[in-house]
């Protein structure tokens, strides 16, 4: 299952955000300026990852150029925080809005931020470009800056709504490099190139 969905998942997920970004009028008729820049996450992740995860770019690179040569990062790695936490974190963010309270949503914007540091950060570092670089500064530092100024001017979003969802994304970015960083230190192997 796992090699099916590596090879397949990217591509989907490009046809995915084509569609969602489709649908984007019908939702602005329907929802305030903040639900349609929430709605956007989604579909902006799905464009980032096809940059950052086209021909396992990503992976490669992190196992490469961050781990040493070690196989750190597996398929199985890169599906499971794309595709459940990504996506489902992004979904998670936009019924909350709707459903609970605005103020539950933050997290999605604050994912989208510190992952776009990230991407700087380690460009800087390494003095090179790594992938997902591109869509991080042209969508995700817009769209986030532009969702949390709107949740700014929304009624009901709190100071601690932000605290929370600042504090989520980190969590969320910090969890993945500690499972990355205890494999590195246990035992992942060469670099597997398939």
């Amino acid at each position: 299952m796992v090699d099916w969905l590596a090879k397949r998942w990217v591509s989907s997920a490009l046809f995915m955000a084509c569609g969602f970004v489709a649908l984007a009028p019908a939702i602005t008729l329907a929802f305030s300026g903040f639900m349609v820049l929430l709605y956007l996450h989604l579909p902006a992740y799905m464009f980032h990852q096809v940059e950052e995860h086209t021909g396992d770019r990503f992976r490669r690179f992190a196992n490469e150029r961050m781990f040493g040569g070690k196989n750190v990062l597996r398929p199985v790695d890169v599906i499971v925080v794309n595709l459940p936490v990504v996506w489902g974190v992004n979904l998670f963010a936009f019924y909350a809005a709707l459903l609970l309270s605005p103020g539950a949503s933050l997290v999605a914007p604050y994912l989208l931020l510190v992952n776009a540091v990230l991407h700087i950060v380690t460009t800087l570092r390494l003095r090179c470009y790594n992938p997902g670089l591109v869509t991080a500064i042209v969508l995700f530092l817009p769209l986030s800056i532009a969702t949390l100024a709107s949740a700014c001017a929304t009624p009901g979003i709190t100071i601690l709504d932000h605290a929370i969802g600042l504090a989520a994304a980190l969590a969320i970015h910090l969890a993945i490099m500690a499972q990355s960083g205890w494999r590195y230190r246990h035992g992942a192997g060469a670099i597997e190139n398939r």
